[in-house]
């Protein structure tokens, strides 16, 4: 199932959707917590970094300093697309809204900062609209 590699396409039919809640990125040493279901993991040497909700971070005390709103580009990007980062990250980038990517085997997923999570689903659709 090969996804979409034309950044045209890519752009115009992205169709952000932010996902309901609040994400924390926050870091463990071995294996996930009890009670705790991660968006997502990634390893790295200093430990094991989950992106979870808010909540769960909470109920199992876990720290974390970044409250992010989850944005997914609702296009199945090929993960070998060039610019769809690049164009994206550049446009909130323009607009002065930070964002952490993670690509998924289907879609990319976008971490923005909490407070900033609609006004970035709209600049994205601008470029979307922009894109057509």
């Amino acid at each position: 199932m090969t996804g979409e590699s034309d950044l045209g396409k890519l752009l115009s039919g992205m169709r952000p959707e932010l996902n309901a809640g609040q994400y924390v990125f926050t870091t463990v040493e071995g294996s996930v917590p009890s009670g705790v279901s991660p968006v997502v993991t990634v390893t790295e040497r200093e430990g094991l970094t989950l992106v979870v909700p808010r909540e769960e971070a909470d109920a199992a005390g876990l720290a974390y300093d970044y409250v992010a709103g989850w944005i997914t580009l609702r296009i199945h990007s090929a993960l070998a697309a060039i610019g769809l980062t690049a164009a994206v990250s550049t446009e909130l980038a323009d607009a002065g809204l930070s964002c952490n990517v993670v690509a998924g085997f289907h879609h990319d997923h976008l971490f923005i900062p909490y407070e900033h999570a609609d006004r970035a689903v709209t600049v994205l659709e601008n470029l979307a609209q922009r894109s057509s």
